[in-house]
C-alpha cells in the first residue's frame, strides 16, 4: 500500500511540474532583474548594443527541431516591423549556434533551446522567451524597444 501512495505522489508531481514548465513555454517574459546598463564584451562582440536599434538574439542549434519555427517567426516579425515605413529602427535579427557560442550562452544563463532574447538599443536585456513565441508576442515586445528614448530634461532651478 505504501508503495501505491509514493507513487501517486511521484505522478502528481510530474504533472504540475510539467503543466508549469508547458505554461512558461513560448512566453516573452520581462527580465526581473534591475539589467546592467549596456551590453558586456561578449554581447558586444556579436553585434548587440552596437547598432542603433534593438536586437533579437536566439540561440539555437543543428539539432534542435522548434528553432527553426523560432527561425521563422523572428524573421517574419523583424520583417514585418522593417517595412512598416514610420522611420523607426528595424529590429536586428541575430541568430548564434550554442555550440560555437558556449560561453555567452552561460553567461546568459541559457538552459534550453530555443532561447530568445530582446535587447533594446543601448544593448540592456529586456525580455527573455524560453520556446518558441507567437508573433503577437513578440511584436508586441519588440514595439515599444523601437520607440526613441525621451530627451533627458535638466531643469535649471
Amino acid at each position: 500500500m505504501t508503495a501505491v501512495v509514493v507513487l501517486l505522489v511521484v505522478v502528481a508531481a510530474a504533472l504540475i511540474t510539467g503543466t508549469v514548465l508547458r505554461g512558461r513555454a513560448g512566453k516573452v517574459r520581462t527580465v526581473a532583474a534591475a539589467p546592467a546598463p549596456g551590453p558586456g564584451p561578449l554581447l558586444a562582440a556579436v553585434g548587440v548594443g552596437t547598432g542603433g536599434a534593438p536586437v533579437v538574439l536566439h540561440f539555437s542549434a543543428d539539432w534542435c527541431g522548434p528553432c527553426a519555427a523560432v527561425r521563422r517567426v523572428v524573421a517574419q516579425v523583424v520583417a514585418d516591423l522593417a517595412a512598416t515605413g514610420d522611420g523607426l529602427p528595424a529590429p536586428r535579427d541575430l541568430e548564434l549556434d550554442i555550440d560555437e557560442n558556449p560561453q555567452l550562452a552561460r553567461k546568459l544563463g541559457v538552459l534550453s533551446l530555443p532561447t530568445t532574447f530582446l535587447f533594446d538599443a543601448a544593448g540592456t536585456e529586456r525580455y527573455r522567451v524560453s520556446g518558441v513565441p507567437t508573433a503577437a508576442d513578440l511584436r508586441a515586445a519588440l514595439v515599444p524597444l523601437r520607440t526613441p528614448e525621451p530627451p533627458i530634461r535638466r531643469d535649471v532651478g
